[in-house]
């Protein structure tokens, strides 16, 4: 949920409370060394988070923050909520004994824990004096305790036996009010602390008298505030909004006129009720009086280049999403909207019968399962920092770190700029695949088999490849994004899709891998159709690459099978030239900008690094610091200077590629990471996860430039070209052009075409020619060691059309 800060401001700076200068309560961690972030992680910065999670309307808790991640948690967050000042936030966690934590918000440290339940924490609270917190447990849990945070011990608790969906204090801080399945309950905190005395003491509480709707499920509730003060108020999941008196009766209810309702949110002049298909009612305190509704967010599947008029796929009956969460500000007079389908509006309703939105945002609504940079292509669609993303909500979308430049195209004018995107700042463009919208909300697709699996993009950016969980494969084009070609190529899942790259001569390849054990070749030029299919794996493919004149994969089948092509009649096709079986299970694979050499992500936490040429093991690296778990992706950086891996524990790792060593682990997404990818500008590393969101990390600038500097050292090596067609015994080396003995000059004065280089390493000068023209000679006319001069043969699938 976090976004930059120009959308909105954090909260003004005060003085924080004092501290005792001794604490021998090993339950309240001041400032401990495991809250203070590692020293080297302040190299690498979470700049933007494109995504939310949330559970329930009762754990909604909004305010417009720098990004970042307060720590490192090993279970998942099931619940938080601000305090009344908005310097402290309140976090319940899910799992095996879970804790209750605060946070100072300004500082990003950990004040305090308590430990009371056994299975997770369902919602919290704090008190009105940010004194107290109340926190519920699951079902299972079936507790309720209040603890006095600044001291961390547990006041009062209690019992409750069923579950409990939301929870909110009375104004003056004496009681608290729970609601769930067939429960409204009372408890009062008054009564509780008189009879504490140094132990915690039972809570006391008296169930609300529901009448007729004893039977009904409450989704939310709120206390009143101002001159509504001794009123409670409650919302069913039937669509009723009911109001209790201070005697706990029931005093009347209206019907929200909606499917059903889900959340609640109240203030001194309004209650605002989320309802379904995108609607929020607002009503009077006093006396339940219907006021109005705000205004409906977007339809499902909304295009973002059609501003102001109706996509011509609109549906004639349109969907909205069902409201999930609702907060309201009451300094701004700001209400903040979270929808099913992990959309976010913030509202300005000072003026109620006029509301006016201050912010929107989409996002996925469903696990991110991959991400790929644009790349750098003239008259391309997108700038070269933007990245595409596919998820489980069946849509590919276009994302703009630093937002988008300009109007987006309108494919109705042929990519001419069309209105601005007033949904979204950080999106570009959305791409629906298949017209069910209903996977687009989050409570649909539990099946599993819906969503799109990878994605894939050509080197010149003119297509780009979608694999869905059922096997089929969509190809879109680059300029409109439109679907060009859809092939059922696959019994199950597609897990990998690779473009040949540029320097393969004139025959551009689309290979695709899935669960079924299958590689299938496809010709670009041939309207996609099947060049050749490859039944080496016995198990599920992971990874698929391709080099100049090879093709690597790797499996769940522990083997890692090296091709090479060769032109037969039928055209181009790849025979097995080595075949690596190992010991653990591969989980990904990445070429190093050269393509010599695969690095392999394994299930014993180590990359292994291989010879494409030869299939030869070269070394072996340590994945992450972690003793436990697996890597499970790996992500070459453009320059190969830098190595991100993901585990199994949701730890990112960047390692030296050279040295092996740890720059920096970073830790923020509460499932796996699916997938990874550095920025071609070398700003930015992109990963997804399972918890639907898209982070952004911002490098280090002294990284940036480390890798900037190997890219241009690269691009002036590129000016060698090693002419390695073997239509004679003679390896000729010609020097291109425009940098013949310049070396001296500017790199950004250099306009040389990028080519395969020899050796990154290597530093280029007059007297270092001459002496590599010499050992070619040398290389040349000793029969006793022909792989010298053969390591330098390099060459593309054009070679083989000759």
């Amino acid at each position: 949920m976090a976004d930059q800060a120009e959308h909105g401001a954090p909260p003004p700076a005060a003085a924080r409370p004092r501290r005792p200068a001794h604490n021998t309560n090993p339950n309240l961690r001041r400032r401990s060394r495991q809250s203070q972030p590692k020293r080297a992680s302040n190299r690498v910065l979470l700049e933007k988070v494109l995504g939310i999670t949330l559970a329930n309307g009762s754990s909604l808790a909004f305010m417009f923050l720098h990004p970042g991640v307060l720590h490192h948690l090993k279970k998942t967050v099931s619940s938080l909520a601000f305090s009344p000042d908005g310097k402290y936030l309140v976090s319940g966690e899910s799992g095996h004994m879970p804790c209750v934590r605060v946070w100072d918000v300004c500082e990003r440290s950990q004040l305090a824990e308590v430990q009371s339940h056994k299975y997770g924490v369902a919602c919290v609270a704090f008190s009105p004096s940010s004194a107290y917190i109340v926190s519920v447990g699951y079902q299972h849990d079936m507790t309720v305790s209040v603890w006095e945070w600044k001291k961390g011990t547990v006041i009062a608790s209690n019992k409750v036996s069923s579950g409990v969906a939301a929870v909110s204090f009375s104004e003056d801080s004496s009681s608290f009010v729970t609601a769930g399945k067939r429960h409204v309950k009372f408890w009062n905190l008054d009564a509780s602390r008189e009879r504490r005395v140094n132990s915690t003491v039972p809570l006391i509480g008296r169930s609300g008298l529901l009448g007729d709707f004893k039977g009904s499920v409450f989704c939310g509730v709120a206390c009143g505030r101002g001159a509504a003060a001794d009123n409670t108020y409650a919302v069913t999941s039937g669509g009723l909004l009911c109001l209790f008196n201070k005697s706990r009766d029931l005093e009347a209810w209206v019907h929200l006129k909606t499917a059903s309702a889900r959340c609640l949110a109240v203030s001194e002049s309004f209650v605002f009720c989320g309802c379904s298909d995108g609607t929020v009612r607002v009503f009077s305190p006093l006396n339940l009086q219907f006021i109005s509704s705000l205004p409906r967010p977007h339809r499902l599947g909304v295009q973002l280049q059609y501003q102001g008029t109706e996509s011509p796929d609109w549906p004639s009956q349109p969907v909205y999403p069902d409201t999930a969460g609702l907060t309201f500000d009451p300094r701004a007079g700001q209400l903040t909207c979270v929808y099913n389908d992990h959309s976010v509006y913030v509202w300005d309703v000072q003026n109620i019968l006029n509301p006016t939105k201050m912010y929107s945002a989409l996002y996925h609504s469903g696990c991110v399962w991959s991400a790929e940079v644009y790349p750098e292509v003239e008259g391309g669609l997108l700038p070269a920092s933007s990245f595409l993303t596919c998820s489980s909500d069946n849509t590919i979308r276009v994302w703009l770190p630093d937002g988008p430049p300009g109007p987006a195209p309108d494919p109705r004018t042929g990519g001419a700029p069309g209105p601005a995107n007033r949904y979204s700042k950080d999106l570009v463009r959305v791409v629906y695949v298949g017209d069910d919208t209903q996977h687009l909300q989050d409570a649909a697709g539990a099946d599993g088999k819906s969503g799109v699996r990878v994605l894939g993009v050509s080197p010149d950016g003119r297509h780009i490849a979608a694999g869905d969980r059922n096997g089929n494969l969509r190809v879109f084009g680059g300029r409109t994004l439109e679907e060009l070609v859809q092939i059922e190529a696959h019994d199950s899942e597609v897990l990998c899709l690779e473009f040949s790259p540029a320097d393969t001569g004139e025959l551009p390849l689309l290979a695709s891998a899935s669960r079924d054990r299958l590689i299938h070749i496809f010709n670009l030029e041939n309207n996609f159709s099947l060049q050749q299919s490859l039944y080496d794996h016995s198990g599920s493919i992971t990874a698929i690459k391709f080099t100049a004149v090879s093709l690597v994969s790797c499996g769940a089948d522990k083997s890692i099978y090296f091709r090479r092509a060769q032109q037969t009649a039928e055209g181009v096709v790849f025979s097995r030239s080595h075949h690596v079986v190992e010991k653990t299970t591969l989980y990904d694979m990445d070429l190093d900008p050269s393509r010599r050499h695969a690095a392999v992500a394994c299930q014993d936490r180590n990359i292994r690094v291989y010879e494409v040429e030869t299939g030869k093991l070269q070394r072996c690296l340590k994945g992450f610091s972690s003793d436990d778990g697996a890597v499970l992706k790996v992500q070459v950086d453009p320059s190969g200077c830098y190595l991100a891996t993901s585990g199994s524990d949701r730890s990112i790792s960047i390692l030296d590629y050279e040295t092996g060593e740890t720059v920096v682990t970073l830790f923020g997404h509460s499932e796996i990471v699916t997938s990874m990818k550095f920025t071609l500008d070398c700003r930015y590393l992109v990963t997804v996860s399972g918890d639907s969101c898209v982070f952004l990390w911002r490098l280090d600038s002294q990284m940036t430039t480390t890798m900037k500097k190997t890219l241009a050292r690269r691009r002036l090596e590129a000016g060698l070209i090693v002419d390695n067609r073997p239509t004679s015994k003679q390896l000729s080396i010609r020097s291109a052009p425009p940098t013949e003995q310049r070396f001296d000059t500017d790199l950004r004065a250099l306009q040389v075409q990028e080519r395969p280089f020899l050796n990154p390493r290597l530093s280029i000068s007059t007297r270092f020619l001459s002496r590599f023209q010499d050992r070619l000679r040398s290389a040349e006319e000793t029969p006793s060691n022909p792989r010298r001069g053969g390591e330098l043969q390099r060459g593309g699938l054009g070679y083989f059309r000759e």
